[in-house]
């Protein structure tokens, strides 16, 4: 019998969240910590040792020995350091001490970190920030329990070495501008605006032995080789499909796990293709989201193992086959629990939500690049337009309701109606008839408004989820400080005000009415379309890292201080390098894998065959048959053989290049097409050698045999 879950009694029980807080500081304490968490105020260093020593004895009675400044570096995955919290005593024995001090400030070094150039190796000083606005949390594993203090990482001068850092001033500087439009618009009793963040997670699990056996798997995320097998997911019927239980017991661990942490694991399905799943959470402010999800994707790996499984987050880690996105879910929402983007039952007359709306297409429009930039990966090049993923090209789904609003404002001046969802009659009698949505949704949209958010769905399973939001939040904050700036110079009345606003939504809707776009993203036809409008059609990551230092670009981080131009230079560099890093490991990975594993392979089965036709000739039979199949193998070896000669000369004159722009763009345009030359041959040759002899598991043992 299944143990039961009390999930009130376990929710948060791993968390230094507010009700702890709250039962376990002074009146005062928790009341000046609260003003800085909700308001934003600077936060004084005077209660810092009181938090500090309620943090630790918390953590003790959870089991804690240690602690440790939890950051996220520029590589994408966190990065821990752990103390222990024991202090010397002159008798030889020791205290268990936590200070303000050792709360507010860490100095992990961290210096082998990638930086892009913005410090030295031998400038070794990087400082860890407490972020109070995230609360502290126990990892448990199943040899320690950690306190962990999420916490920015910066350089010795100030610059952000992390993804924590950017997003808190992505926030910050949409919030201040938000506000202000707000206050313009006669709402003075907004005081704060937030962005809430739902990251739906995609992942795929297989069995860990026969994961163990797959070099690529364990060196690149991805298979680089296999053939399909007869099955994929032609069928559907493992989308929404019963959960197998061996993966229900990995999903009850999971959200077991994740709702410890506080982690509001809500929706759990298989997904479309064979062996992959999705979990999507409840809303959460940005940065607290941007915090679990990357804590979700460590405790999905460390759960699968529990169950003799292995957690896949690479973005195509089979070809052929549907990949793993992570839909980021975005919306703004007042300290008084306003949702800006709830348009209402009547869109066309909510004036405050039109105009926001609009300063977000503007937004979307003025900066297409910038967000496919946001979205990419190296794995998210092979899943970029591909069936389940929106295009490369950036494009906004309002629906039908509010396209028709837009259309409406556009060529009238005036929006009068809005168009509601009917009754959907399934026509069964003892069927409930209820009202539909007012719109239908639209799975091939990159950037799609979905009720009351905007659902930007391009990016990628392995992801940050920092580097989209911080784009998403700069680049409206940016078209909103534009209104504001010509709210501002209105003379008159708050009629007045309110009659500019509302031409204001019209111009923008009218001159930015290009980016909307409702139909089929996946079609040839919108390719030609989207050219036609002018619409940037950024086809891989080494295309799209160039946009983020454009002049454009790097006027409007500083503007409003995400990042300064040192900062997008050395983003740019690292990503290029991330890209030739892992082309790099990919390539060498394909040799390796070819040469000691599926020619040998190949050759002992060429050797077999020969032996029997030897056999057979012998003795009067026909051979025919076996010689075909030999003929076939030798052929598609040779082609082999060739490939892997190229990519053995290739990947050098790669490795040597100084320039990371020029040496991302040769991984991209030659290494990677001479690692397909290698795989296709490789793969044919799967379907012609027996399976006892192939060297590693199919595509249908792991995607099936689960």
């Amino acid at each position: 019998m299944k143990e039961k879950i009390n999930v009130a009694e376990i929710y948060g029980s791993n968390v230094f969240n507010d009700s702890v807080m709250k039962a376990r500081l002074p009146k005062a304490v928790y009341k000046d910590l609260k003003k800085t968490i909700e308001e934003g105020t600077e936060l004084n260093p005077a209660i810092a040792d009181v938090v500090a020593n309620e943090m630790k004895e918390w953590a003790i009675e959870k089991g804690a020995t240690h602690y440790t400044h939890w950051f996220q570096p520029m590589t994408g995955v966190t990065a821990e350091k752990h103390d222990a919290f024991i202090s010397p005593t002159d008798d030889g024995k020791v205290l268990l001490e936590f200070s303000g001090k050792e709360l507010i400030k860490g100095e992990p070094d961290a210096s082998s970190f990638p930086s892009g150039g913005l410090r030295a190796t031998f400038e070794a000083r990087g400082y860890t920030a407490w972020d109070c606005t995230s609360p502290a949390f126990i990892k448990e594993t199943p040899s320690a329990n950690i306190l962990c203090i999420p916490t920015a990482f910066c350089s010795y001068k100030g610059e952000a070495l992390d993804k924590k850092t950017p997003l808190l001033r992505s926030m910050q500087a949409l919030d201040i501008q938000a506000t202000r439009l707000l206050h313009l618009l006669g709402n003075d009793s907004v005081t704060k605006v937030n962005t809430s963040v739902g990251p739906e997670q995609e992942y795929f699990l297989v069995d860990e032995e026969k994961y163990k056996q797959r070099k690529d798997l364990i060196f690149t995320g991805r298979t680089l080789f296999g053939a399909m097998p007869p099955k994929g997911q032609e069928m559907d019927d493992h989308y929404f499909g019963i959960i197998k239980p061996r993966i229900e017991g990995f999903m009850r661990d999971l959200n077991i796990e994740a709702w410890k942490l506080g982690i509001s694991a809500k929706t759990e399905h298989n997904e479309v293709a064979p062996a992959q799943h999705e979990l999507a959470p409840i809303y959460d402010s940005n940065n607290v989201a941007t915090d679990h999800n990357q804590l979700l994707m460590e405790t999905m790996r460390r759960v699968a193992r529990r169950h003799g499984l292995k957690c896949l987050l690479h973005e195509k880690p089979f070809a052929g086959i549907n990949g793993s996105g992570k839909h980021n879910n975005w919306s703004m929402v007042t300290n008084e629990g306003k949702n800006l983007l709830d348009p209402g039952k009547t869109p066309h007359e909510n004036q405050q939500f039109l105009l926001i709306l609009a300063t977000i297409i503007k937004a979307v429009d003025d900066h297409a690049d910038l967000l496919r930039m946001s979205a990419s990966t190296p794995g998210n090049d092979h899943r970029l337009g591909a069936n389940e993923a929106p295009p490369a090209i950036i494009s906004i789904f309002l629906g039908e309701q509010l396209e028709d609003v837009v259309k409406q404002l556009v060529t009238r001046g005036e929006a009068t109606t809005s168009k509601h969802g009917d009754k959907l009659v399934s026509g069964v009698h003892s069927l409930p008839e209820f009202e539909k949505d007012a719109t239908d949704r639209n799975r091939t949209s990159p950037f799609a408004f979905t009720g009351n958010k905007f659902e930007f769905r391009m990016v990628g399973s392995t992801q940050s989820i920092s580097d989209p939001n911080v784009v998403l939040n700069t680049i409206v904050a940016d078209a909103i400080a534009d209104v504001c700036e010509k709210l501002e110079k209105v003379e008159g009345s708050a009629e007045d005000v309110a009659m500019a606003a509302h031409e204001l939504t019209k111009e923008m809707l009218t001159d930015h009415q290009r980016i909307i776009f409702n139909g089929n993203g996946y079609s040839d036809e919108w390719v030609a379309e989207a050219e036609r409008r002018g619409l940037p059609n950024l086809k891989s990551m080494v295309d799209a890292i160039p946009t983020l230092v454009t002049n454009k670009a790097v006027k409007m981080f500083e503007k409003f201080g995400v990042y300064t131009k040192d900062e997008l230079e050395s983003r740019a560099e690292i990503l290029f390098e991330q890209y030739a890093q892992t082309i790099n490991i990919e390539a060498l990975a394909t040799l390796d894998i070819a040469k000691k594993q599926i020619v040998p392979a190949v050759m002992k089965y060429q050797k077999k065959l020969a032996d029997a036709v030897s056999e057979l000739k012998a003795v009067g039979m026909d051979t025919s048959v076996q010689e075909t199949l030999l003929s076939d193998i030798t052929e598609n070896l040779k082609e082999m053989f060739a490939a892997i000669g190229v990519l053995e000369e290739d990947t050098p004159k790669a490795q040597a290049m100084e320039d990371v722009q020029a040496q991302a763009r040769f991984y991209h345009d030659t290494i990677f097409k001479d690692m397909n030359a290698v795989r296709e041959p490789a793969d044919r040759l799967e379907m012609l050698v027996a399976k006892e002899d192939w060297p590693f598991p199919s595509y249908g043992d792991l995607i099936f045999e689960v």
